[in-house]
Order: C-alpha cells, then sequence, then structure tokens
C-alpha cells in the first residue's frame, strides 16, 4: 500500500488527512495518509528511513523553510519562492530515495484570491514572515501587487513592525493576509495585533486559517465592511496540485 503524509508540528488540527483519507476511499485508491508529527526537523532523515516507498509527503507549519535542507532537488518556483510544502519521492535507486521540493502553496492562494481582486487592490501587508507568508509574497508578485511583510522583529527593506501600521500604512494597502496560526483552532479567540479601526470596505482580508470558518482576523473586518476569505479552498486546491505532483 502506498503511503502519503503530513508532517509538521503540531498536527491535531490538520486539515490534509482526513481529506486524502476520503479522497482515496471516493477513488478506490490503495492507498494511506498518515500524520508525522515531528517536534524536530531533525528527524527528517529518520522518518524517511523508516517509512520505505513514500510516495510523497505535505509539508506544513513550521517546517516549509527548514525542510529544504533534506531535499535533492527542487521544483524551480519552489526555489524561487524558498518555501516547500509538497515533497516528491523518486524510488528508482530502492536504498536511496530522491527526494524533490514543490510548492502547491501559490497556486492555490492565487487561484482562491484572484476572483476577490479589484482594481484598487495595487498593494498589499503579509502578516507574518515564514514559509508560507513567502509564498503569498511569491504569488502576489506575480499578480503585479506590491506588497511589504509586517513582523514582530523587521529585518531588512521588506519587512515592517506592526508598530509601524498606522492610518497612512493601512489606507495605503488595501488587501491584509494572514499567515500566521494565530486565531486557528483551539486557540480561536487570538488575531493578529494590527489597527483594524483604519480599515473599511475597499480592504480585502484574506486568512489562511480555515478553522474556524470565521476568525477573529476576519472578524474584525467584517465589523468594518471589508470583503473576507479564509483558506479553505486555497487548501483544496493545494491539495490537488500536490495529488497531480505526486502522480505526474
Amino acid at each position: 500500500m502506498k503511503t502519503f503524509g503530513l508532517i509538521g508540528y503540531p498536527l491535531s488540527q490538520s486539515f490534509s488527512q482526513k481529506y486524502f483519507t476520503e479522497k482515496f476511499e471516493n477513488d478506490q485508491f490503495e492507498g494511506r495518509y498518515l500524520n508525522f508529527p515531528i517536534p524536530s526537523i531533525d528527524e527528517f532523515p529518520e522518518l524517511v528511513k523508516h517509512h520505505p516507498y513514500i510516495g510523497g509527503l505535505n509539508v506544513t507549519i513550521p517546517y516549509k523553510e527548514k525542510v529544504i535542507q533534506y531535499l535533492d532537488e527542487m521544483d524551480p518556483i519552489a526555489e524561487e519562492a524558498g518555501a516547500v510544502n509538497v515533497i516528491k519521492f523518486d524510488w528508482s535507486n530502492p536504498s536511496s530515495p530522491k527526494l524533490k521540493g514543490f510548492n502547491s502553496d501559490i497556486y492555490g492562494f492565487s487561484s482562491s484570491i484572484k476572483p476577490f481582486i479589484k482594481d484598487h487592490h495595487k498593494s498589499a501587508l503579509i502578516l507574518g514572515t515564514g514559509g508560507a507568508a513567502k509564498a503569498v509574497g511569491f504569488a502576489l508578485n506575480k499578480m503585479g501587487i506590491s506588497f511589504k511583510y509586517v513582523s514582530r522583529t523587521p529585518e531588512g527593506n521588506e519587512q515592517i513592525s506592526y508598530n509601524s501600521l498606522n492610518e497612512e500604512v493601512m489606507n495605503a494597502n488595501k488587501v491584509i493576509i494572514n499567515t500566521t496560526p494565530l486565531g486557528m483552532f483551539p486557540n480561536v479567540d487570538g488575531k493578529p495585533e494590527i489597527p483594524y479601526y483604519y480599515s473599511g470596505k475597499d480592504h480585502l482580508f484574506y486568512d489562511l486559517v480555515y478553522n474556524p470558518e470565521v476568525t477573529q482576523f476576519l472578524h474584525e473586518g467584517q465589523k468594518v465592511g471589508a470583503t473576507i476569505k479564509n483558506g479553505l479552498e486555497m487548501l483544496h486546491l493545494q491539495a490537488e496540485k500536490a495529488w497531480e505532483i505526486w502522480n505526474k
């Protein structure tokens, strides 16, 4: 039975296992999808060693960047984005699989946000600086939307601090994207600390979190009349793209 799975930590609320298990049942595919919650990326080589003939893995927080050091090859898009959320295994040599990294988050995010982009959505704030944020930044760049990463400890010209989010900055950036886990179940009261009162009906709030359906971040957007979108469609799209990558 071919094995697929997800690495990250923690994985208690992961979407992927349920999604792929149902997909395999519906398609009558003889395979299984397992969660591999590894507390440290250092455990990755041992995981691969003890699960021979893995067909592919998804990668989630906090390893979308850290896993790159263990890969033999990178898809050009994933390499340029600097983040991986899909790994394809080549078992041509049974004793030593070749691992190639891809990024399906870029496809999932781009496809799901495009219908909501209006002419005035020319600039964005990306809350967070991790692997998911990098995929979002890559996608926005391809869409011609300028952006800044917002970080608690900003580094370089592409990043600004949460303290700098004044009325001028919020008005200049009509797209606000949360790539942090703040507000994710079970910690549903969490939200990024930004001045929501400086946003309004011309803003688009996009949250990569999908559980709960309306996070506190999105709820704050609703209160000021902004358009809101959660990450569930993105998850579906990136999962299907991952399946395509593993089987092409």
